[in-house]
C-alpha cells in the first residue's frame, strides 16, 4: 500500500480565513409570503409605507373621554358622565365625544375627536345612561398616537436581517404581504469509499453504513441550505472526478467526504487540482487534518475526512462558518459562554489545535471525544471548544470559552454560566 506524506499543514484559523475570503454570498433571490419567511434574511431593505398606527386609537377597552372632565374625581366624589355611544375597531373615525360624555370603546377602536383618553371599564360603574368615575385620568391615559409604533418611512429590516417572528409582524402591520430573501445556499454532500453502503442495504463483511450525508446533511439544513446527498461512490479516481464535476453545476458548496488522506485509495488531492485552484491540503488540527479545499470558478469545493467525528468536527468548526457567509449570516454562527471542565482533558503535545466537544451540564462542561471514527464522540455534545496549539493538558476546574450548539445543532445549552476569574484556554 502506497502513501505519501502531507505538505505543510495549514494552521486552523488561516485555513477558516482562506475559506471564508473566498466564499461570495448567494446573489439569488425569491419572493415568499410573510407566513413562509420566518429564518430566511432579507435582500431587501423595507421602509413602511404608512403610520401605525394609522389613526389615533384606544389601548384597553374602556370609555373615551375628555380628561379634563374627570378632574378632582374620587370616590366620594365621582364624576358622572353622559354615555353616548360605542366604538368597535373597525368603526370609522369621525365620531364625537364632548366634555361630560363618554363614549364606550373597544382596544383599537378609533379614538373619537373631541375624547383625548380611555378610562378602563373595570375602573367605572355604569348607572343607566351615565358611567360613573372614581378617579381622574390624564391626557393620553391608554390610547396609541398616530405612529406611536412606527411612522411613514421607518426601515423595519435591513438588508441581510434575520426575519424573526417580530419583524415578520412589522411588515404585516405595515401592509406588506411578501418579502423579497436571498435563496437558500445550494449544498451537495458526496461521500466515496469501497466500504460505504447507505442506511438500509445489507452490510457484508467489510462494509460500513455510510452517515456523513446525514450527519453533514442536517448540519447544513440547519443553516438555512438546500442539501443534495449523493450516494457513496466507489474508490476509483475517473468515476470519482465524473461525480464531482457533475455536482459542482448545482451546488454553490460540495462536500466531499472520503478520499481525502494521503493513502493509496486517496483521490481527492490528484482530482482537486484539476478543479480549479487548491487552497490548502491538511489542516494541522486534530480530529480533521485530511481535509482540503479548492476553489472552481462556480463552487466551493471542499474534500472532508470519511471519519464521521473528524467530519462532522470540521463541519461545526470550519464548514458552519462557510454555510453562514453563504446565506448571508455571520461568519461565526456559535455564540460562546465561558464553562469550567468537570474533568482533565489529555491533549497531544504538538503544533496542532484540537477540537474537543463538549457536553455542559450543570453549569459545568464534560468533554465527550471517544475517538475521530465514533460519532457517537458529539452525539450528548451541546458545546466544543477550538484549543490552540500547543495547549497542554486540561486540568478538572479549568476555564475554556465553549462554542455553543444549540437546538436542533444539538441537545438544549443550559443557561447558567460562571465567573470568568481564571485562566481561559
Amino acid at each position: 500500500m502506497k502513501m505519501r506524506p502531507f505538505g505543510a499543514l495549514l494552521p486552523a484559523p488561516r485555513a477558516l480565513a482562506l475559506l471564508l475570503a473566498e466564499t461570495t454570498p448567494v446573489a439569488r433571490t425569491e419572493t415568499l409570503p410573510l407566513e413562509e419567511a420566518v429564518g430566511r434574511r432579507s435582500a431587501r431593505r423595507v421602509k413602511s409605507r404608512h403610520a401605525v398606527p394609522p389613526f389615533v386609537r384606544a389601548t384597553w377597552d374602556g370609555y373615551a373621554v375628555v380628561s379634563r372632565s374627570t378632574a378632582g374625581a374620587s370616590p366620594r366624589a365621582p364624576v358622572r358622565l353622559r354615555l353616548v355611544g360605542d366604538v368597535f375597531a373597525e368603526t370609522r373615525p369621525g365620531r364625537t365625544v364632548r366634555p361630560q360624555e363618554a363614549a364606550a370603546i373597544a382596544t383599537g377602536g378609533p379614538l373619537p375627536m373631541g375624547a383625548d383618553a380611555v378610562v378602563i371599564f373595570e375602573e367605572v360603574r355604569v348607572e343607566g345612561a351615565e358611567v360613573v368615575i372614581s378617579a381622574p385620568v390624564r391626557r393620553g391615559d391608554r390610547i396609541a398616537d398616530v405612529g406611536e409604533d412606527f411612522r411613514r418611512g421607518t426601515t423595519l429590516v435591513e438588508v441581510d436581517e434575520l426575519l424573526t417572528p417580530p419583524r415578520l409582524g412589522a411588515l404585516a402591520a405595515a401592509g406588506e404581504p411578501t418579502v423579497v430573501v436571498w435563496g437558500r445556499p445550494r449544498v451537495g454532500i458526496l461521500p466515496n469509499g469501497n466500504e460505504l453502503r447507505a442506511p438500509g442495504e445489507r452490510l457484508s463483511p467489510g462494509t460500513i453504513h455510510e452517515s456523513n450525508n446525514a450527519s453533514l446533511g442536517a448540519l447544513a439544513r440547519a443553516l438555512g441550505a438546500e442539501v443534495t446527498t449523493h450516494a457513496p461512490v466507489p474508490d476509483d479516481e475517473r468515476a470519482i472526478e465524473v461525480v464531482i464535476r457533475a455536482a459542482m453545476r448545482n451546488s454553490d458548496l460540495l462536500l466531499v467526504t472520503g478520499g481525502s488522506s494521503v493513502g493509496e485509495r486517496d483521490y481527492l488531492p490528484t482530482i482537486f487540482p484539476r478543479l480549479g485552484r487548491l487552497l490548502f491540503h491538511g489542516i494541522a488540527v486534530r480530529p480533521g487534518k485530511p481535509t482540503l479545499a479548492v476553489r472552481t470558478p462556480s463552487t466551493l469545493v471542499i474534500g472532508m475526512p470519511g471519519h464521521p467525528t473528524s467530519c462532522l468536527a470540521n463541519g461545526l468548526w470550519l464548514v458552519a462558518p462557510v454555510l453562514s457567509r453563504l446565506a448571508h449570516g455571520p461568519s461565526q454562527p456559535w455564540g460562546e459562554r465561558a464553562v469550567a471542565l468537570g474533568a482533565p482533558y489529555d491533549v497531544p503535545t504538538s503544533n496542532f489545535s484540537t477540537v474537543v466537544p463538549l457536553e455542559l451540564r450543570d453549569g459545568v462542561a464534560w468533554p465527550t471525544f471517544r475517538g475521530s471514527s465514533a460519532i457517537t464522540s458529539l452525539v450528548p455534545a451541546n458545546a466544543f471548544v477550538l484549543l490552540p496549539p500547543g495547549k497542554p493538558a486540561l486540568r478538572k476546574g479549568e476555564v475554556v470559552v465553549a462554542r455553543l450548539l444549540p437546538p436542533p445543532f444539538a441537545a438544549s445549552v443550559p443557561s447558567t454560566g460562571i465567573a470568568t476569574g481564571r485562566r481561559k484556554a
